[in-house]
């Protein structure tokens, strides 16, 4: 099976990069157009929405700072993540594939990375998974799990190795 539009959903972290090797490989085997993703969200940098200050009877102005705050962080973090995606597009560019790269912000990933893909028209999904069961998922959710149920075309999961201590 060769595939001809391979969407990479990537994030800085080691298996993130192996996500990224492994979609390389597969497009310069296929020849095929690859694009770069990533999905910056509230909980990717580890907070939570800011309540809304009538509810709870906060101080506006309090409430007004911990909202520009929370902007600001996602701004950074959405610059990182470009800065990232832009790495790794000119490493995939200089094997002479034709690569693209895409972040966005968005409150689910796994639904951002199905609509992209689709809205791109890829064929492939190369994402990574982290190996999160029972609590753990049930609480905190699994990206790849959404992405292999609900995805519009194949899906190749790339496991998380564990290390034994």
């Amino acid at each position: 099976m060769s595939f001809k539009k391979i969407l990479a959903a990537l994030d800085d972290s080691e298996l993130g990069h192996r996500v990224f090797t492994q979609a390389l490989e597969l497009a310069l085997s296929d020849r095929a157009q690859v694009m770069l993703f990533n999905c910056v969200t509230v909980s990717t940098v580890g907070q939570t929405a800011v309540p809304i200050p009538v509810d709870l009877g906060m101080n506006v102005e309090l409430m007004e700072q911990a909202y520009q705050a929370q902007r600001l962080r996602l701004e950074r973090d959405v610059k990182q993540a470009s800065g990232l995606l832009k790495n790794y597009c000119d490493a995939a560019a200089k094997k002479g594939l034709q690569v693209e790269f895409d972040c966005k912000m968005n409150g689910d990933p796994g639904h951002c990375i199905c609509e992209s893909a689709e809205n791109w028209g890829a064929d492939l999904i190369v994402l990574g998974r982290r190996g999160r069961t029972g609590f753990t998922e049930a609480f905190l959710g699994s990206v790849s799990n959404y992405v292999v149920h609900h995805a519009s075309c194949s899906v190749l999961v790339i496991q998380e190795v564990k290390i034994e201590k």
